[in-house]
């Protein structure tokens, strides 16, 4: 079963900048370990995120579309331990 998330930004129908500002507030508010949820992401907004959040700073979880139909997907990451490695890429 996956684990429910503990933060969650719904960003359908939102401005961009106003949706990556959120995040990193969020983001900079969170516990290590705990995970958030975003919805609704466009394309650039999914990339940008990416920028604005330090690489060394997450473990993405999901990045997928859930309704193609109306483009919505769903990004899920999880916020690591100060000083945590990685994961070794494959």
């Amino acid at each position: 079963m996956k684990r429910k998330a503990d933060h969650t930004l719904d960003f359908r129908g939102t401005i961009s900048t106003i949706s990556l500002l959120k995040v990193t507030q969020v983001f900079d508010e969170m516990k290590p370990m705990e995970i958030l949820e975003i919805l609704g992401c466009d394309a650039d907004t999914r990339r940008d995120l990416f920028k604005v959040l330090p690489e060394e700073s997450y473990d993405l979880i999901t990045n997928d579309e859930v309704n193609a139909k109306t483009r919505y997907h769903r990004v899920r990451l999880r916020k690591r331990l100060w000083g945590e490695a990685a994961p070794a890429r494959r």
